[in-house]
């Protein structure tokens, strides 16, 4: 549905509400969560109700795959008892949406539900005031069904929401109301909103959209990072016919109405660069990460000297981990236009109104003068968090020129200005007692942070301390990968609690329940054992099976696996995965278990394929031809376990699906040929040179 179309439909000309204190009652069960600053307290900015009833719900988050744009029409739905099919979306404009920071982090539900919850609720209770005047009827004798409210008993006696809008403007004044606690859609799985359109094909992305007389740009980029431009000629590539050359300092592109011309007249160009790149590579990051990081931080809980001296066996390890792409199908890619002294772009992006504040200082135009729309988004895993310089790229020349400009980064370029998931090096140090429970965990992280490092088991003496980033430790550009830190932390602890399981020759599920105390995890890897079938024994059993459990924000993860190892090549095949979250209400199961089995399948390429090769600045990987994705052939049988916690409020799925997957595929390996690889991605050649050691 083009815009135009769309507000018509919803009314954006229709119903408008305005209200006066809170939006939302904090006691409002089942989903509640923080209300971010900056947030809009007015719920016309959330929602619109058309004059034929149709329901317009508006939101800053954007559709990434995920299918938030699903579970808000539930959520909306279902606050204001009208059927699902009558609620449309609009995302990522920040002309027509309410400000949100972001799409990231599994934040939509528990951070924006909340808001929109309560403005549908004010709505919902404006609608039966009305309803009542009209009808003349008391308020607590109405009732809503499918957007229609009517006198109980008295079926005849009705007003349909479109009815009560008529095309006018309203205003209401309420207090806080409370959204409701019965929940209907919950829990159902209806037809994704964007499922036609993208089995179709007519769903658009932003590399889709074009203007009449568009120009097509490439842009010069340094052969490294650490070099800046030094001379260039662009004189060959002005020669070809329709070929424009902006440069604004070091800021060169060369334009063409069309795309292969202007990657034709980039090669044309001649340029010299100079600085210095990074004097690290992919196999020396790991000791230049120890060596250059910021001091470490961090509590200590009881004492580690006494723990140590209580200690019947010592246990020690480093764990490694590549840096990581995100790599995803759709590249970084925008269109411009400057029209009527307004910059609108359409951005693939995670973030538009950052994006719009970025845009808006660059140009150095007002805000009000900077809009930004976001179409659907071809994958982005938080590397489209960041405001990416595409945006400001592509409107740097669209202005310079007067033209509408589409920016679209190769492979290479999306390789190249990636902001990589950091590498990362975790050591720790640890000791059971006589009775087989550890006595002391020293842990610490270097060039990233300790998120999810602490998971809550029983450590009576511990010490975890980080690094993080510091200014200039990380050769390349890194940033959010899918749970940041989550993957590194989780990965080294549940790594090292199973070398203790097998130090102290238990069971390792029966190990970690031995050092748990908190009754959801319990009862969640309980319930995953059960599905899984879990074997019990202590490890290597030969089976090939592998715990790891996990958590990000809220969510409670735990994943078994089984592989198999084949010992003369050191390939290993993951044969099936049972993934178990308790991440509260569950709002869509169907769209969640897409969730968990994507976050399943991506995981297993940071777990056995996926580390970027570079050298001082130079990134050796510039397609899928070198960096090695998973493959649809690797994937495992995929079992979805929920955890059993309606009444507390829904969670994200997308980031803590993926933690667990590094752990519970290297606790496999070991237990399948007793070999215990601490260096992600596990390739064939890491698995064939940890065997020996076995």
């Amino acid at each position: 549905m083009k815009r135009r179309a769309f507000l018509q439909a919803t009314g954006a000309t229709g119903l408008f509400l305005f209200f006066q204190g809170s939006v939302l009652d904090a006691q409002a069960p089942p989903i509640e969560g923080p209300r971010p600053a900056g947030y809009p307290a007015d719920c016309n900015a959330y929602l619109r109700i058309g004059a034929d009833g149709r329901v317009g719900c508006f939101t800053g988050k954007v559709e990434l795959g995920q299918g938030i744009m699903t579970s808000l029409a539930m959520l909306l739905a279902e606050e204001l008892d009208v059927p699902f099919s009558q609620v449309d979306v609009l995302m990522g404009d920040t002309d027509l949406c309410p400000w949100d920071s972001a799409t990231g982090g599994s934040t939509t539900l528990w951070q924006f539900g909340p808001a929109l919850r309560g403005a549908a609720a004010e709505a919902r209770a404006v609608l039966l005031r009305l309803a009542a005047a009209r009808l003349k009827a008391p308020e607590a004798s109405l009732e809503i069904k499918e957007g229609v409210i009517s006198v109980s008993g008295e079926p005849s006696r009705r007003a349909a929401f479109g009815e009560l809008v008529q095309g006018k403007r309203l205003e209401r004044f309420l207090g806080a109301v409370q959204p409701k606690k019965v929940r209907a859609l919950a829990g159902t799985s209806p037809v994704r909103k964007d499922a036609v359109a993208k089995v179709t094909g007519a769903a658009q992305y932003t590399a889709d959209l074009g203007f009449p007389g568009t120009l097509h740009a490439c842009i010069l980029r340094p052969p490294a990072h650490g070099l800046t431009l030094k001379t260039v000629d662009t004189a060959a590539a002005e020669r070809l016919p329709g070929v424009q050359v902006v440069r604004e300092g070091t800021f060169v592109a060369v334009l063409h109405e069309k795309p292969s011309e202007a990657r034709k007249a980039m090669e044309l160009v001649k340029a010299t660069f100079d600085g210095a790149e990074p004097a690290v590579d992919a196999a020396t990051i790991y000791a230049h990460l120890v060596a250059k990081a910021p001091a470490l931080k961090g509590a200590l809980q009881g004492d580690l000297q006494a723990g140590e001296a209580k200690a019947a066996h010592l246990a020690q390890g480093e764990y490694l981990n590549a840096y990581v792409a995100h790599a995803p199908m759709e590249p970084h890619s925008a269109v411009a236009r400057w029209e009527n002294g307004r910059m609108t772009v359409w951005l693939s992006t995670q973030a538009p109104f950052p994006a719009k504040a970025q845009v808006a200082q660059a140009l150095g135009l007002p805000a009000d003068q900077v809009r930004i729309i976001t179409p659907f988004v071809g994958g982005a895993f938080g590397g489209k968090l960041p405001p990416a310089p595409i945006a400001v790229e592509a409107a740097r020349l669209a202005k310079a020129t007067g033209r509408p400009v589409q920016v679209v980064w190769s492979r290479k370029e999306e390789f190249f200005l990636d902001t990589y998931r950091p590498a990362a090096v975790v050591k720790v140090r640890s000791g059971l007692d006589r009775d087989g429970r550890i006595s002391f965990w020293d842990y610490k992280v270097f060039g990233i942070g300790d998120r999810e490092s602490d998971i809550g088991y029983t450590l009576p003496n511990r010490h975890i301390q980080a690094t993080g980033d510091g200014p200039g430790l990380h050769p390349v550009l890194t940033g959010a990968w899918r749970a940041p830190a989550a993957n590194t932390n989780v990965f080294a602890r549940e790594s090292h609690m199973d070398v203790l399981a097998a130090l102290a020759k238990a069971d390792p599920v029966a190990f970690r329940l031995s050092h748990l105390t908190n009754p959801r995890t319990i009862r969640l890897l309980k319930q995953v054992a059960e599905r899984f079938g879990w074997v019990s024994g202590a490890g290597p059993t030969g089976r090939g099976q592998g715990v790891a459990l996990g958590a990000w924000r809220g969510t409670l993860a735990v994943a078994m696996a089984e592989v198999a190892v084949d010992r003369k090549t050191g390939q290993v095949v993951v044969k099936r995965v049972v993934q178990g979250l308790d991440l509260g209400l569950v709002v869509n199961p169907d769209g969640a278990r897409q969730q968990i089995e994507g976050g399943a399948t991506m995981g297993m390429g940071y777990a056995l394929s996926e580390g970027l090769r570079f050298k001082g600045g130079t990134v050796l990987d510039e397609n899928f031809d070198t960096y090695t994705l998973p493959r649809f052939s690797w994937l495992p049988k995929l079992d979805v376990v929920f955890g059993d916690s309606p009444d507390l409020p829904s969670q994200g799925c997308g980031e803590p699906a993926i933690v667990c997957m590094g752990a519970v595929l290297a606790n496999a390996v070991y237990d399948a040929v007793g070999a215990r690889v601490c260096h992600l991605p596990m390739t064939p050649a890491r698995i064939l040179e940890a065997l020996p050691k076995a």
